[in-house]
C-alpha cells in the first residue's frame, strides 16, 4: 500500500463526540477543518518550517526539550488486533506475555530515569481495558514515581468510569490514549475496537481533570489527506487539544500485519510535526516511537518544525530507542537543554 494513496475502499466509522467551538485567542484554539489543515501539509516546506517556529517561539523556549521515560510495567497478551502492534496476540512476533512490575521494579526504572536527566516518566500496560484491581495496582506504581519527584502518565487502554479518578487520587499527570489515525483510515489497522471507544476514554481522562496526552501513528499507508485529518481531530477535541501530542513514526516488526509497509517519506513526518505545532500551539509535541531509524539531520528539523519532547532512553515498551549517551550529544551539537523538573 502506498503512502499517499489507498488501494482499497475504506468506510469511516460513526462518530458521536464533537468538538465544540473555541475562542480564538490563538493559532489553535480555532476549529480546523480538514481542509484548513491540510492546506498547511501542501505549504512550501521552508514556509511550513518558518511558521511552525514562529509559533513555537510565542509558547515555547526553543532550544529547550522535555525527556520522557517510557516503561512497560505489563508487556504482551493484548487482546487487540492493532496492526503495528507486536504486543497483540493476534501476531507471532516471537514477544513473551508479562505480569505487571511489582511497585519495587517501577521505583528503581524511576530512579534511573530521573538520574538519566528525564522529567516524566510515562508507564505502559498492554491492556484492551484494566479491570478494578489493575487500575488500584496502577495507582500503586503512580504513588512510588511521583514520590521520586517526577511527572506520571499512564497507558493502559480503554477506562471505564472511576478509573480515571482513581489515577488521578494517586497523583497521575497524563494520561496517554493516542488516536492512531483518522477515522476514515482506523478500521484499516484496527478492528477490535471503534473510533469513539477512544474518544469515549479521552472525554473520562478530561472529566476527572488529569491532562491529556494524545497523538498518533504516521507510515501506516495513510494518504497526506488522512494525516491531515488526524491532526484536525487532535486539534479540535474539546474542551481543548492534548497538553501532550506524541507522534510516532511506524516501527515495523516482524509478524506485523504492517511489517512491510513502504517507509514514510522523512520530511512528510518533519511536516506532521510541524503541523501539529501550528495547530496545537501551547501541546508538547514528543517525537516518539521510530526515532531510533531518523538520521540527527531529521530530528534536527523536527526541532526546528516545533518538536520539543522526546521518549528517552534505549526501549520503547518492545522496541528500541536511541541510547542516553547518543541523544546527549545530539542536544549538546544542536546547542538544545533538557527540560528541568
Amino acid at each position: 500500500m502506498s503512502t499517499d494513496t489507498l488501494t482499497s475502499p475504506v468506510t469511516a466509522q460513526p462518530l458521536h463526540f464533537h468538538a465544540t467551538p473555541k475562542p480564538v485567542s490563538d493559532a489553535g484554539t480555532q476549529a480546523w477543518s480538514v481542509d484548513d489543515v491540510a492546506a498547511l501539509f501542501d505549504l512550501p516546506f521552508s514556509e511550513l518550517i518558518h511558521r511552525a517556529q514562529t509559533v513555537h517561539r510565542e509558547h515555547f523556549d526553543p532550544t529547550e526539550v522535555e525527556l520522557a521515560t517510557l516503561l512497560s510495567v505489563k508487556t504482551g497478551g493484548c487482546p487487540e488486533d492493532c496492526g503495528y502492534c507486536p504486543q497483540s496476540v493476534h501476531f507471532d512476533t516471537g514477544l513473551e506475555a508479562g505480569k505487571l512490575m511489582g511497585v519495587a521494579a517501577v521505583r528503581e526504572a524511576a530512579q534511573r530515569a530521573k538520574q538519566a536527566g528525564a522529567t516524566r516518566f510515562c508507564m505502559g500496560a498492554a491492556w484492551r481495558a484494566p479491570k478494578d484491581r489493575d487500575v488500584d495496582a496502577v495507582a500503586e506504581l503512580v504513588r512510588a514515581v511521583k514520590e521520586e519527584g517526577l511527572e506520571a502518565c499512564a497507558t493502559l487502554g480503554m477506562l471505564n468510569e472511576g478509573h480515571a479518578e482513581t489515577l488521578r487520587d494517586a497523583g497521575l499527570d497524563y494520561y496517554n490514549h493516542n488516536l492512531d489515525s483518522a477515522p476514515d483510515f482506523y478500521g484499516e489497522v484496527i478492528t477490535t475496537r471503534d473510533y469513539q471507544d477512544r474518544l469515549d476514554t479521552l472525554e473520562r481522562v478530561r472529566g476527572a481533570g488529569v491532562k491529556v496526552c494524545c497523538g498518533g501513528i504516521v507510515g501506516m499507508g495513510e494518504s497526506r489527506r488522512q494525516r491531515a485529518a488526524l491532526v484536525a481531530q487532535l486539534a479540535n477535541l474539546a474542551p481543548d487539544y492534548p497538553e501532550s501530542v506524541p507522534i510516532n513514526n511506524l516501527v515495523k516488526v516482524q509478524g506485523t500485519p504492517l511489517a512491510d509497509q513502504p517507509d514514510l517519506d522523512p520530511l512528510e513526518f518533519v511536516r506532521t510535526i510541524a503541523v501539529a505545532r501550528i495547530t496545537m500551539p501551547r501541546a508538547r509535541v514528543r517525537l516518539s516511537a521510530g526515532r531510533q531509524q531518523m538520521s540527527e539531520a531529521v530530528q534536527a528539523l523536527c526541532f526546528l518544525g516545533g518538536a520539543n519532547s522526546i521518549f528517552y532512553g534505549e526501549k520503547l515498551l518492545t522496541t528500541g530507542n536511541p541510547d542516553v549517551a547518543a541523544d546527549m550529544d545530539m542536544l549538546a551539537r544542536l546547542g538544545m537543554q533538557a527540560r528541568r523538573a
